[in-house]
């Protein structure tokens, strides 16, 4: 068996070496009779200062002085007599004071001293005790004191005196046995020496031995330094054939224990496996995915706490897909899990981008537990908040309602943000009866509009030309309250504008003045555009010197629409200037405004040598999307584009959602 389990690990499968210990294959050597006395706390595992009897260091005290009360040995006070002890010459001085003539104390004694030293980290005293019972004696070096040594050398940590005990125990003629074995494999599992480990292991049976659960134990505990989860997926695999079969010694009923041992360090080799490819892997997803195809082949069922406790090690963008592995996981086997984990899994989700996914996990909390939080509806909130907002972005109104609409259908209340970002988006897709809708139905859920509301409304009117509307609602916005901003200042003047009242654009003017809102360029930039689309090139004309004599610098908006407000009024030599002195200025306009003057001058049979203005610009200008179809409107980057519902999906899906598939 020892061949075959060794091939398990990669390293042992390119090379077969040997183990070299050079220990004689004898059967093992009880202890003499005559090293067996009466003694006392032979398992004390550390030693205190003095003995029991209150004597402190009085080594040379003869008589029994060193005798605990009841006639035994005061195993603490031997040790703690020979800490500092050499040589075997020193450690015979220590014993003569705990013993009678020629008696001598027992072997138990020995080991227990052997094994408190090694605690303690007095490794040179153990190696002297040992020495002294060379000289003893009489069978009374055997596996048990050397196995004790072995276990000194190990919390010692000196693992290079090893080869020290094993050419001892070779020269004394003491062969190895299984613990032997197992405490060797066990300091090489500390230090990493993993191929050492499965050299070892080979020599266990290669001499006649039988591993125990200890050794199969220690054999897991290296695949788990080494993070082989498949190997250890394998041996596991092998060792269930082998019970089955009945090929390991032993009670049946002791290894039905053991295998319920065994089966969790499988797991815990399988978590830290998958938890390093989380951390440091270059592909984290399959490799994770993988090790958790290999549990399910081995018939390996990790605990409800194991998943979780792998989901929140998931704090990557591409987790994602491991997290709702493990949650559809949960959710087939009882359905239970902490919500604390689902809340976790949501705000991962909405880390990738992944904004549908979030809703559905958050769908299941209703629908099947734990009920949700606080945090579970700040988390599905800001959620809602990343959509409408590329919907307000976009234009896309359809979308935005809907939205709203699924929001109220799963007892989520939307607040004024969310229903300004749905206003936004039909003022931005000049979408006015849609605007106006939304307008009631925020005064219907009990809300009160705040100025964003009222601008956004005042927009879509204005672009609808529906201009007494708009002022009307201006007129109840000051009535109830509402005082207005920069950008509502803004959209009233292009309201006079549309309507040709050109002195009340300067009573708004100065009325922003009283009110301490000072116009900006986006102020004057919206006067001129509402003259070009009102075909009044003379007036935006006018307007931007008297921008220009409130000390307001106008951008590349304000040429692009200045110059086809000019080209409209047929001033294309005038428009020519303004594109020259943007140009001058280092301003860059789009390829749309050289195109306009060039197109004018050719137009008007103008003089102007058009070779001064240069290379056609590669800027393109973006134009607002105002089509109101949403099936034609454009998506946010990275939105969900797959229609396939998350409940539905396998460990080798890709889990990608399309945003109409949840809120048709």
């Amino acid at each position: 068996m020892a061949s075959s389990l060794a091939v398990f690990h990669p390293a042992a499968r390119l090379q077969r070496a040997p183990l070299h210990l050079h220990l004689p294959l004898q059967p093992s050597s009880s202890a003499s009779p005559s090293c067996s006395r009466k003694f006392a706390s032979p398992r004390t595992p550390q030693f205190a200062i003095g003995g029991a009897n209150g004597t402190g260091g009085g080594g040379g005290r003869r008589g029994g002085a060193g005798r605990a009360r009841g006639g035994g040995v005061d195993v603490a006070a031997v040790g703690a007599l020979l800490r500092d002890a050499r040589t075997a010459d020193e450690v015979e001085s220590v014993v003569k004071g705990f013993v009678d003539g020629d008696e001598h104390l027992p072997l138990q004694v020995y080991n227990s001293v052997i094994r408190g030293l090694g605690k303690e980290k007095h490794l040179d005293a153990a190696f002297a005790v040992v020495e002294h019972l060379k000289r003893r004696g009489g069978g009374c070096l055997n596996q048990f004191v050397y196995n004790c040594l072995l276990g000194a050398v190990k919390n010692c940590g000196e693992s290079g005196r090893i080869h020290d005990v094993l050419a001892d125990m070779e020269s004394q003629g003491v062969p190895p046995n299984t613990v032997t074995f197992n405490t060797i494999m066990s300091i090489y599992v500390e230090q990493g020496r993993i191929d050492e480990v499965f050299k070892v292991f080979d020599g266990i049976e290669g001499r006649g031995l039988v591993p125990t659960a200890a050794t199969y134990s220690t054999v897991m505990s290296a695949y788990k330094k080494a993070g082989d989860a498949f190997a250890a997926l394998e041996f596991f695999t092998h060792l269930r054939e082998m019970y089955n079969k009945g090929k390991l010694l032993g009670n049946r009923e002791d290894w039905e224990q053991e295998f319920v041992k065994f089966e969790k360090l499988t797991v815990r080799v399988c978590y830290m496996a998958m938890r390093r490819s989380l951390v440091g892997s270059e592909n984290p997803v399959g490799e994770v995915l993988k090790v958790l195809l290999g549990m399910d082949e081995a018939g390996v069922k990790p605990d409800r706490s194991d998943y979780e406790r792998l989901m929140w090690a998931c704090t990557g963008e591409e987790h994602y897909t491991i997290a709702k592995e493990l949650y559809q996981r949960i959710r087939e086997c009882d359905g239970v899990i902490a919500l604390s984990v689902c809340n976790h899994l949501i705000w991962l989700m909405g880390k990738a981008k992944k904004w549908w996914a979030a809703l559905e996990i958050y769908e299941d909390l209703l629908d099947k537990g734990p009920k949700p939080n606080n945090l579970s509806y700040e988390l599905i909130m800001s959620h809602f908040n990343i959509l409408l907002n590329a919907a307000k972005k976009r234009g896309i109104w359809r979308w935005g309602v809907r939205l709203l609409d699924k929001m109220q259908e799963k007892g989520l209340q939307p607040g004024s943000r969310e229903w300004n970002a749905v206003l936004l988006a039909c003022s931005r897709a000049a979408e006015t009866s849609a605007a106006v809708d939304i307008f009631k139905r925020m005064i219907d859920q009990g809300l009160t509009p705040d100025v964003v509301s009222y601008g956004a409304l005042l927009s879509a009117l204005e672009k609808g030309k529906l201009y007494d509307e708009a002022l009307r609602v201006w007129e109840h916005m000051c009535k109830v309250g509402i005082k207005p901003n920069l950008h509502a200042y803004t959209i009233l003047v292009s309201i006079y504008i549309g309507k040709g009242n050109h002195d009340r654009v300067d009573s708004v003017l100065r009325d922003m003045l009283s009110a301490k809102i000072e116009p900006t360029v986006v102020t004057f930039n919206a006067i001129i555009s509402a003259c070009v689309r009102n075909n009044k090139g003379g007036a935006a004309f006018e307007w931007f010197h008297r921008m220009k004599m409130q000390n307001i610098e106008p951008n590349e908006i304000t040429y692009q629409m200045l110059i086809e407000a000019l080209v409209q009024d047929g001033k294309p030599r005038i428009a020519y200037e303004m594109y020259m002195r943007a140009c001058n200025q280092g301003l860059e306009l789009p390829a749309k405004s050289y195109d306009t003057v060039m197109e004018a001058c050719q137009d008007y049979g103008s003089l102007i040598d058009l070779n001064t203005l240069g290379p056609r610009p590669v800027k393109k200008v973006e134009p607002i999307k105002t089509g109101n179809n949403f099936s034609n409107s454009y998506y946010v980057e990275d939105l969900p584009s797959s229609t396939k519902h998350f409940g539905g999906t396998s460990i080798s899906s890709l889990y990608r959602y399309k945003m109409e598939r949840w809120i048709m």
